[in-house]
């Protein structure tokens, strides 16, 4: 162990990971070579994927690559010829788990050397990460992040023959690679990215570093994904993004933004358009009246907030405070009558005293959210907040949370009652994994709505009148 040779690999730098420039972002397409096409045949992989809806539809790439290897996919580990762990960094408790699950893996490798074991995503972008890999996890053979993962097929040809392990994890701003295969997860809800990457370096945020720089697909790549979705029998499209508002605002000269692209999508013939994440700063009337005109774009938004105090969102580097943010999101109401807002609210900031918190849940009352996902605030190494002084005792931060979750739950009962009695639309996902007899879907609203039915409705939009509102569903009868 201590003759590894630190120096010959590609390892992540925060530093350079932070830079910016003006540079034009260059587009790559993506090839899959004769040799790397014949190597998987007779050999399975398996891809466990932790995080949000970037990394999953990260994992589908993969997944393409492998397949379009000859690989063929498993869910049992130990039969597993190659493993990836594609891994989530926003958390500390998401790390966590994956070094218990890559020690955990230990194990498999002792009983087939030949297996290939793959650590990717937000996590290998972090500099303590592969330092921590190359130490102390020998039996991980690759490591790559999140830009090069239309190299896969090349590090796996190189762990295959070669026997090296392959560490290979770029600091860089990115580009866009397209062409891309997937292996879709769902048979008629899909991941279509619209951009990558994010420059607003909020203070608690690692993502800035993992992803690169905000930077946007054509639109004409997008358009015609889309429509080949639809060809495909899709009846849903959410599209992707670290800050999906600022899509288009990358390219110089360039006055064609999001609420255009939603406007353009909304004649490809998809039933249903979503999207996620959204900065508020970046909200602009022009895609509150492409909501409002599209009517296959949902009436649904994710408004991440954070905080209510104004001290505490500045120390964040969010760039709005607590009136503009509602001012924005009044906007967003009056625009679209009716939309349903959920958002995203830390607590426990370092600093974040008990007036702060207070303005916090007078924000929740002034809302209305219709949900939220909320957490006590996780430090993360390479971040500005990971230095900030924080004297908050731990279980008057849980504490927080707790009195936070209350209203929380209060606003999702309360957004769920105002459908009784009504017809709504539903996108039958399958069956409730609570009683398989009784079918599941979410409304346009983003509701989960569950009713008896048969099962030949699954993947179709149907209409359904609702009976009973509870905190977290809906229950109703097919109309």
């Amino acid at each position: 162990m201590n003759n590894i040779d630190f120096d010959k690999y590609f390892k992540p730098d925060l530093t350079q990971a932070r830079k910016r420039s003006k540079k034009q972002v260059e587009e790559v397409q993506f090839h899959m070579s004769e040799q790397a096409a014949q190597i998987g045949h007779g050999k399975t992989y398996k891809i466990d994927t932790y995080g949000c809806q970037g990394n999953e539809a990260d994992s589908e790439t993969m997944a393409g690559i492998l397949e379009l290897m000859g690989f063929t996919k498993t869910e049992h580990e130990e039969n597993a010829d190659v493993i990836i762990i594609n891994t989530c960094a926003i958390r500390e408790n998401a790390e966590n788990r994956i070094w218990g699950e890559l020690g955990r893996m230990k194990n498999y490798k002792r009983q087939n050397p030949n297996l290939i074991l793959g650590l990717a995503g937000c996590m290998a972008q972090e500099e303590n990460v592969v330092e921590r890999v190359l130490k102390k996890y020998q039996h991980v053979d690759i490591v790559f992040g999140t830009h090069n993962i239309h190299k896969l097929q090349d590090y796996i040809q190189t762990a295959m023959f070669s026997k090296e392990r392959v560490i290979e994890v770029f600091s860089r701003e990115g580009e866009i690679v397209e062409n891309l295969p997937k292996v879709r997860q769902h048979r008629f809800k899909a991941w279509v990215n619209i951009m990558f990457g994010c420059d607003e370096f909020c203070t608690y945020c690692i993502v800035p570093y993992t992803r690169g720089k905000e930077r946007s697909r054509s639109k004409q790549e997008i358009l015609d994904e889309v429509k080949q979705l639809v060809d495909e029998g899709y009846q849903e499209v959410t599209l992707l993004g670290q800050n999906v508002n600022a899509y288009g605002k990358d390219v110089v000269g360039n006055d064609y933004t999001f609420g255009d692209l939603l406007r353009d999508l909304d004649q490809t013939g998809i039933n249903r358009i979503r999207f996620t994440t959204s900065h508020p700063h970046d909200l602009d009337q022009k895609t509150m009246e492409a909501m409002r005109d599209c009517k296959h774009v949902m009436p649904f938004f994710h408004l991440p907030v954070q905080s209510g105090s104004n001290q505490v969102l500045k120390k964040m580097n969010r760039h709005y405070t607590k009136d503009s943010y509602l001012k924005t999101l009044n906007e967003l109401k009056e625009t679209v009558p009716g939309i349903s807002v959920t958002t995203d609210i830390i607590v426990g900031f370092p600093g974040e005293t008990e007036e702060d918190f207070l303005e916090t849940m007078d924000l929740v009352d002034q809302a209305n959210f219709e949900g939220a996902f909320t957490f006590v605030f996780s430090k993360r190494e390479g971040t500005p907040a990971a230095k900030f002084e924080d004297n908050t005792p731990e279980e008057i931060k849980k504490q927080r949370l707790y009195l936070l979750n209350e209203k929380i739950n209060e606003g999702y009962l309360r957004g769920n009652q105002r459908f009784l009695g009504q017809t709504v639309k539903v996108l039958v996902d399958g069956v409730s994994k609570y009683d398989d007899t009784i079918l599941a879907g979410y409304s346009e609203h983003n509701k989960l709505v569950n009713f008896k039915g048969d099962m030949s409705l699954i993947g179709h939009i149907v209409d359904v009148k609702i009976t009973v509102a509870k905190t977290w569903f809906l229950l109703g009868e097919a109309v």
